[in-house]
């Protein structure tokens, strides 16, 4: 009977490989690091996820949390009972709902160069789209729509720099003499 080729190979330590960046690899695999500020503050190394997550109020299946009522079919329904669960960590829940409740900040900016080409356009066009689309600066042959489109998108990424530059087109320039 044949014998299994690598069975009586010897085990060699192999200097190719950096053991401290493998065990890093191992604790980054099965420890990961939470994301979420008030979660990993409260978090307990000791305890299951589903134990911690218990504890905070949230859970790791929602199917469980929340089950669907089972219909039968003569309107007879079933209620199938949720755990009651002891949250001992209600401070979390109460600091995710604050995070989440916080409008968000619209991050959305304009290249410089759009910026320019828009003001370019307005100063020289005012509101007539088809003559900004006829422009010798309209590099990209953009068609009325899509230059109002970009003027919109100025408008509300920009609106204390629109509110300012219109502002400025308004009041005359004083002539050099």
């Amino acid at each position: 009977m044949p014998k299994a080729k690598k069975s009586g190979k010897k085990k060699k330590f192999n200097y190719n490989q950096d053991r401290k960046k493998m065990k890093k690899q191992f604790f980054k695999k099965y420890n990961p690091r939470i994301e979420n500020t008030q979660i990993r503050n409260a978090w307990d190394n000791r305890k299951s996820m589903a134990r911690n997550l218990q504890e905070m109020g949230l859970t790791s299946d929602p199917n469980r949390a929340l089950p669907i009522k089972k219909q039968r079919l003569l309107g007879e329904e079933t209620e199938t009972k949720v755990p009651v669960t002891i949250v001992t960590k209600p401070y979390v829940l109460k600091q995710l709902e604050e995070e989440a409740s916080r409008p968000e900040k619209d991050t959305k900016t304009l290249s410089s160069d759009l910026i320019e080409y828009v003001q370019y356009m307005i100063r020289e066009h005012k509101d007539d789209y088809k003559a900004m689309a006829r422009d010798e600066k309209n590099y990209y042959q953009d068609t009325p729509k899509q230059i109002k489109r970009k003027i919109n998108e100025y408008k509300r990424c920009h609106p204390q720099h629109y509110d300012a530059f219109i502002n400025s087109l308004a009041i005359p320039q004083p002539m050099v003499q």
